[in-house]
């Protein structure tokens, strides 16, 4: 389903804690669950020239930890920004968006 080499059924639950910005960017943060495992994340979220795009950023320590779990963390990294692209994402009841 999501094109992790052998583990293609891996499920992956996106979370927002915060965003900030205005039209045409906007700043992202929160985590994702992998294998019952959290990882933090930060992106920016881009609106308009040639459509929506996400540049999204993990640490070192999250793509090796990742690798250890033998999860291909680009594979994965592209899915956490379909997902955002989409909105496929859980956001707390209280957020504001820009």
């Amino acid at each position: 389903m999501y094109g992790f080499g052998d583990n293609d059924d891996l499920k992956v639950d996106v979370f927002i804690n915060n965003s900030s910005g205005g039209e045409v960017a906007s700043k992202l943060t929160g985590y994702f669950v992998v294998k019952n495992k959290s990882f933090r994340f930060s992106a920016i979220a881009f609106g308009r020239i040639g459509g929506h795009n996400i540049s999204l950023k993990l640490s070192n320590l999250s793509i090796n930890k990742l690798k250890k779990m033998e999860i291909d963390a680009e594979k994965l990294q592209l899915t956490i920004q379909r997902k955002l692209i989409e909105g496929d994402v859980n956001l707390p009841p209280d957020i504001k968006l820009p």
